[in-house]
């Protein structure tokens, strides 16, 4: 929301300086996001005399002048048509930037003439879109002037943030009752001439949507002109970054811009029988004023007369329907719209306007009456013409809400001590009627008060929130608790152990474009009110945050993308603490010793997983390797990790080529998922571990070469080995897979190191022979064969 300085204090009556006024602002709430003086760039420019103007001797379009800025005469070359001798104008020396495009003049020359400055359009200087030729002053202007001081143009502009809940401040003026309520000033009474109607309203004036348009109130106004605005309105809308269109739309921006009601003017003569609020007709149509056609449903409120739509109903009028030069009469409408139903509309049309930011905050419905006749005042002021009688169709919700305060709640809820009196004028300050029982009836134009709670927020805000003594929380003696859950605690060492593993941590949001989540089998949950209509289903998976990162990441030229992210996934039943990571591109870069860049690959995935997994605190040795990774994996170059057939802990592998499609990526991908909820909470230990006894006898390692199926996964058969004598057993691993000669077709030659540990004595031939024997037994349950 943006306002001048000026335009603040038409409605304050203060003294206080702009630095007392953007602190009483950040005070009270309304936060200051900026300040812009126009006249800060415009101070180096001057007003000037053209003394002299002849045709430039090298260039047909342009001409020499001789300029009198204060500081005697001066050249400059000026290719402008209307630049004469005489008139007056604004000289921009040399070194003086331009604000329309940040331009520094210099001294140069220009086709063999030294121009030393620039004489400047009003476009040039950011002032306005006429750019036909420079600007022409008043002949009595002061020669050597600053234009800034002399245009009056030292008016600060104030931009202030506004939170939803504050639709009582998208005006000036109620921006101006706040800082009143504050203290810094008077609010000056508001002057809302009523406008006797002279004849009867020409056109049927109702609404057939009573939830969606409550209430709607026109007139006609006949016999107006359609100029331009003064001057001090488009000074104004100027200021605020409006760009002034005629003095008709001119009326309805500025009264909207404030008291943050919007109107809306038709011309009269482009509508054909009853005007009516209603529900759009599915697949009705409108042009708006943007030239976009928009298709409506039946869940949009509209304004239409016999001929169709003319208006999407408190978001932006109809192109064919506005006000031209050519309007003479015209229907002035103001209505009070349901929030929630421009909320929806505009999302699902995806249209924003300065309309919609209020009527989606909810507007003060105890205004339109006196919201109508300063829209008509104005109109007949500056347009003439004359206005019929105040057609009011339906009833806006002005019953009042009262709620009962009890002043204690400042010091309980609010946490400062203010005494009840001081309570009860705030209140009524802000425009909230208070009786002697501590009934506070809340005003039209503050939608945003339900309860007690926000009572005492409006108290504490006025006394100034710096009151609020900062107290410490109490903390019992003795060492502190733990304040992290195990999962957090699981969570901030999977984090730890990706980082110091290489990944880079990304974080995405927890939403996705519909397309991304069908890729891996579609969401769960689709937001009802989405940032966006691309950012709407709640993520499936966290691959798909990740595989775009990797993509905007290779796009940028990146030759290896890393990424982990830990965060929500969310299904059907609830949302589940997923770490996810994303490998593409290149493993290791090419180079001299390695010579080819390689490539990442599944067994990459596996790896980190092992890790992670084994930083988790899981036995990663005994889990089982199973398939069925998901339809988003390569089928043949993925798999899971399970605590038992049901119990999926993580999925890995190499991503399906159509997934990474979906993506724009190109060449293998490699992806995992590890499934934090998923991994067993550590059961309770004792205070203290058992002391560690190192084994008093060498380890003895036996090797063994076994003929085994080609198709089962090796690690069953490692896994096999290592349980089936857990006295002697201590460790196993596979260190060689052979396939070729001497190997029937469809088998591999697999060899495991068996490590053994004697406790007590030292191994004889009978008890490794007998060991033996139940390694090869073991085997042979899953089909492998001894090689001889």
């Amino acid at each position: 929301m943006k306002f001048s300085l000026s335009w603040l204090k038409s409605h304050l009556d203060t003294d206080v300086a702009l630095d007392g006024i953007l602190d009483s602002l950040n005070r009270i709430g309304l936060e200051v996001e900026g300040v812009e003086n126009p006249a800060d760039a415009l101070r180096a420019f001057r007003i000037a005399k053209v003394v002299k103007a002849v045709k430039h001797p090298q260039a047909e379009k342009l001409q020499v002048l001789i300029v009198d800025a204060g500081d005697g005469p001066v050249q400059v070359v000026c290719g402008a048509p209307n630049a004469r001798e005489g008139m007056t104008g604004i000289f921009g020396p040399a070194g003086a930037t331009v604000p329309s495009n940040g331009m520094e003049l210099k001294v140069t020359a220009i086709r063999g003439e030294q121009s030393n400055g620039m004489m400047c359009s009003l476009a040039e200087l950011g002032l306005g879109d006429d750019h036909d030729g420079i600007a022409e002053l008043p002949d009595d202007a002061p020669k050597g002037a600053s234009y800034a001081d002399w245009a009056q143009l030292d008016d600060p502009v104030i931009e202030v943030a506004i939170t939803p809940n504050r639709q009582d401040c998208m005006g000036v003026y109620g921006i101006a009752r706040d800082l009143a309520a504050w203290g810094i000033g008077t609010l000056k009474p508001l002057k809302v001439p009523a406008v006797a109607g002279s004849y009867p309203c020409p056109v049927e004036i109702r609404t057939d949507d009573p939830d969606g348009c409550p209430a709607f109130y026109g007139r006609v106004i006949k016999g107006v002109s359609n100029g331009a605005s003064p001057d001090w309105m488009q000074a104004r809308l100027k200021s605020v970054g409006q760009r002034p269109i005629s003095a008709l739309v001119d009326i309805t921006n500025y009264v909207m811009l404030d008291h943050g009601r919007p109107s809306h003017a038709y011309d009269f003569a482009k509508l054909t029988g009853a005007v009516i609020a209603r529900r759009a007709h599915p697949g009705e149509q409108v042009m708006a004023l943007n030239d976009k056609v928009y298709s409506l449903t039946d869940e949009m409120t509209v304004i239409a007369d016999d001929s169709g739509v003319h208006d999407i109903a408190g978001i932006m009028g109809g192109a064919h329907s506005g006000c031209s030069d050519a309007t003479t009469d015209v229907l002035v409408e103001i209505a009070y719209f349901s929030p929630e139903r421009i909320a929806k509309t505009g999302q699902a049309l995806m249209l924003t306007s300065d309309a919609r930011s209020r009527f989606e905050r909810g507007v003060d419905p105890g205004f339109m009456g006196y919201g109508i006749e300063l829209v008509t005042a104005l109109i007949l002021e500056i347009c003439g013409g004359v206005a019929s009688e105040i057609v009011k169709a339906g009833q806006p919700p002005l019953e009042p809400r009262v709620i009962h305060f009890v002043p204690m709640l400042t010091v309980t809820l609010g946490g400062v001590s203010v005494d009840d009196e001081t309570q009860k004028a705030i209140l009524s300050r802000l425009g909230f009627g208070v009786d002697a029982s501590w009934n506070v009836t809340v005003p039209t134009w503050r939608r945003d008060i339900d309860g007690p709670a926000d009572l005492v927020e409006e108290v504490v805000r006025m006394v100034g929130l710096d009151q609020v003594a900062s107290t410490p929380l109490p903390r019992a003696d003795g060492v502190a608790l733990p304040t992290a859950t195990p999962l957090q605690s699981l969570e901030r060492k999977m984090r730890r152990t990706a980082a110091a593993r290489g990944l880079n941590e990304a974080i995405n949001w927890s939403f996705l474009p519909q397309k991304e989540a069908d890729a891996f089998g579609g969401g769960a949950w689709s937001l009802a009110n989405p940032i966006s209509e691309d950012m709407k289903v709640m993520r499936p998976s966290l691959l798909p945050g990740l595989l775009s990162a990797a993509q905007r990441n290779m796009d940028r030229g990146a030759s290896s993308v890393r990424l982990f992210e830990i965060g929500r996934r969310y299904l059907a039943d609830s949302e589940r603490l997923t770490l996810g990571l994303v490998l593409a591109g290149d493993k290791t870069a090419r180079g001299w010793a390695s010579g080819k860049a390689a490539k990442f690959d599944a067994y990459d995935a596996k790896a980190e997983v092992v890790a992670l997994l084994a930083a988790a605190g899981v036995a990663t040795e005994s889990l089982m390797v199973m398939a069925e990774a998901g339809d988003h994996y390569h089928p043949g170059q993925s798999a899971t990790f399970r605590m038992g057939p049901k119990n999926v802990l993580a999925a890995f592998g190499t991503l399906h080529p159509a997934t990474a499609k979906a993506f724009d990526l190109d060449g293998t991908v490699i992806a995992a998922e590890i499934y934090l909820d998923a991994i067993p909470a550590k059961k309770a230990a004792g205070f203290m571990r058992a002391p560690f006894t190192p084994p008093s006898l060498q380890a003895v390692t036996r090797d063994f070469a076994f003929l085994y199926s080609a198709d089962k996964p090796a690690g069953d058969l490692v896994r096999a080995i290592k349980g089936c004598d857990k006295e002697n057993i201590v460790a196993a691993r596979l260190f060689d897979r052979f396939a070729g000669q001497g190997v029937p077709e469809g088998q591999v030659s697999l060899a495991i190191e068996v490590t053994l540990q004697p406790s007590e004595k030292s191994y004889g031939d009978e008890e490794l022979k007998a060991i033996s024997d139940r390694v090869v037994a073991a085997a042979g349950k899953l089909g492998a064969v001894l090689r001889g």
